[in-house]
């Protein structure tokens, strides 16, 4: 009876995940939802950001309240957009879109250029790339869409006071998924200094410690990862406030997914709208940097290993600046710290199979321009 009992819980919370579970009586599915507030760099359409981003949409087992966006990989204006255009297409207008910080607290376009010169290149800019593939553009400017252009719009509010808002209307039930620069999250605990306690904690896809690759873009540089790099001011100021809990999907776990051919060609074969618009939209195929960090949060025991550490952010205007710094507990500095669930390793087949069962679930709510 116990072997029943324990498969048909697993049943359930699998069906769950997927969105599939139909409640009835007394339980419902608003009270068994986990709140969650989506901080993004959204840049498109399809892709990385994107995809983590529907992971959470196309779950019943989540309430997202809000994207709030923020410059990383593009800017912050053209974000909005595809982000926008995103949920009109998975029909998820029910959820509001915030802008946020287009520009780091700190680093500048401008000096990360010249730092190039002194110290050499990286692999990845994001907003401030610039090559024949994809020209740079200034901040404001928002590029041809190719998935059309959004008829919804962007909240008349901005990201920081957003966030406040909806932790202090839900105290301890709401946690932070950070996937791109930390900009606005540090915005919101320099304004409410209570504001990271409020939490239920953060789940963050930034850092990078000794990555097992010869990706050129980690192979000489282990301690580089661009989101912690692109602001490490905001990275420093997130990760030294009082979360009830932090976990962190670094490089080093994320380089063990792969996003693949075959993965999309399994997706398209479904006509609900995610579906779709992941078969249209994704052309790139890599690692699976923020999908991770989402289903890993919906899912826990996609991670089979990780290490507890106190992780810092290396402020020196130098060649490593916005480098990875970690702690065991044995040699911690003499500063504030907080205690960090560092993810190691994971079962890639149940994160895959994960990921495609979200990719191909019907919407969760019937909202949608099309």
């Amino acid at each position: 009876m116990m072997m029943k009992t324990t498969s048909l819980t697993t049943m359930f919370l699998y069906a769950l995940l997927m969105g599939c579970v139909v409640f009835t009586g007394a339980t419902t599915l608003a009270q068994s939802q986990r709140l969650v507030l989506i901080d993004q760099d959204g840049s498109g359409p399809g892709g990385s950001d994107q995809m983590s981003m529907m992971v959470l949409l196309q779950s019943s087992a989540v309430k997202v309240l809000g994207i709030t966006m923020v410059s990383g990989d593009a800017w912050e204006p053209e974000e909005v957009q595809h982000t926008l255009r995103m949920l009109e297409l998975i029909h998820r207008t029910d959820v509001p879109v915030v802008p946020g910080a287009v520009f780091p607290l700190v680093r500048t376009r401008e000096e990360a250029m010249l730092d190039r010169a002194v110290n050499g290149s990286n692999a990845w800019y994001g907003a401030w790339n610039d090559s024949k593939v994809r020209p740079y553009h200034d901040a404001f400017v928002v590029p041809a869409m190719v998935e059309g252009v959004p008829t919804t719009k962007s909240l008349d509010e901005d990201a920081a006071h957003f966030l406040i808002q909806q932790v202090r209307a839900h105290p301890h039930e709401v946690t932070i998924y950070a996937a791109g620069p930390l900009t606005n999250i540090a915005l919101a605990i320099s304004i409410d200094p209570e504001f990271a306690a409020l939490t239920k904690g953060i789940v963050i896809m930034g850092g990078s410690l000794s990555p097992k690759t010869d990706d050129p873009e980690f192979a000489t540089h282990p301690r580089h990862e661009f989101n912690f790099w692109f602001d490490p001011e905001a990275a420093h100021i997130v990760l030294r406030a009082p979360w009830p809990r932090i976990d962190l999907t670094t490089t080093d776990i994320s380089i063990k997914t792969r996003f693949t051919k075959e993965m999309v060609a399994e997706i398209a074969k479904s006509k609900t709208p995610a579906a779709q618009y992941v078969a249209k939209y994704t052309s790139e195929y890599g690692y699976c940097w923020d999908e991770l960090e989402a289903a890993a949060w919906l899912d826990p025991k996609i991670i089979t290993k990780e290490q507890e550490l106190y992780v810092d952010v290396d402020l020196t205007r130098g060649p490593n600046y916005g480098d990875t710094l970690t702690w065991s507990a044995a040699n911690k500095p003499e500063r504030t710290l907080q205690l960090v669930h560092v993810q190691d390793d994971l079962d890639n087949a149940r994160f895959d199979k994960i990921f495609i069962g979200l990719m191909t679930a019907p919407p969760q709510s019937s909202g949608g321009v099309q």
